[in-house]
């Protein structure tokens, strides 16, 4: 398999938690061919301290479906509701079925504990979903896979009950551009609602270019964090010298309730740490 045959599913609970998690991993697999489908569970729907919630889905849509389109991504956002996601048999099965009718050979997620409820609520769902994608009696009208995907779960910060392992470490220096590119679409959230609801004093200019000035400074200041913070397994995957020309990185956790991440599958998938 080359990297032009991979599928990549990406389940994140809004529109722009893909990008923001991944979008290193995202644009690496984009430049090289393979097929990128962006799932936005909830409608996003509640991410806004002005606008009315219908008027917000749909922008959020639109701002979703540019975000894609900058790295030729197909992007598709659910009508769950934004902040009101819970772990249903429902929500298992729309997402059984999106996995078996993608057919993955990775799929990107968020952890099971996390600060969100609805981060919490997909990624939970994801770990049941994982095995029963491979059962033909679960929604037997959608086939069934011969073998689930392997599952990576996107960084996050959080320690308890147990803190992210960084199994995959990326060095994303070279896709920086790409990543600012595809948050900036998402003006709502990093211009607007996020600003407010983070208390950013003084507000942002007017002037976009100055804003994504300051969403690529914003932006760079959380991956310099994580850098720091996973400096060892760094220098453990690309040794010392290597990782002293690395300034920004992505890391990803393999979730072991899904396929196990071999040396064979590993060199396909992640050819960049092998």
């Amino acid at each position: 398999m080359t990297n032009s045959d991979l599928r990549v599913l990406v389940l994140g609970a809004h529109p722009d938690d893909a990008e923001y998690h991944s979008g290193g991993l995202l644009s690496y697999y984009s430049q090289r061919g393979a097929t990128l489908r962006l799932v936005s569970v909830t409608n996003g729907g509640a991410g806004h301290h002005q606008m009315d919630s219908s008027e917000l889905v749909s922008r959020r849509r639109q701002e979703a479906a540019e975000a894609g389109r900058t790295i030729g991504a197909e992007y598709l956002t659910w009508d769950y509701p934004d902040g009101l996601l819970e772990p249903t048999l429902d929500l298992r099965l729309d997402i059984i079925r999106e996995i078996r009718t993608f057919q993955p050979d990775l799929l990107l997620t968020h952890r099971s504990c996390d600060y969100h409820p609805d981060h919490r609520a997909v990624g939970q769902v994801v770990q049941d979903a994982s095995y029963m994608v491979t059962v033909p009696l679960i929604l037997p009208e959608t086939p069934a896979l011969a073998h689930d995907p392997v599952v990576a779960y996107m960084p996050d910060t959080f320690s308890r009950p147990a803190p992210l392992r960084a199994d995959v470490v990326l060095p994303i220096d070279d896709y920086l551009d790409s990543i600012v590119q595809m948050l900036a679409c998402h003006e709502s959230q990093f211009f607007e609602f996020l600003p407010h609801n983070m208390h950013f004093d003084p507000p942002l200019p007017d002037d976009r270019d100055t804003r994504v000035d300051w969403l690529r400074q914003h932006y760079c200041q959380m991956l310099e964090q994580r850098r720091d913070r996973f400096d060892q397994q760094l220098v453990d995957q690309y040794g010392a010298d290597a990782a002293a020309e690395i300034r920004y990185i992505e890391v990803f956790e393999i979730s072991e309730y899904a396929r196990s991440l071999d040396q064979p599958l590993r060199r396909t998938l992640f050819p960049f740490t092998t």
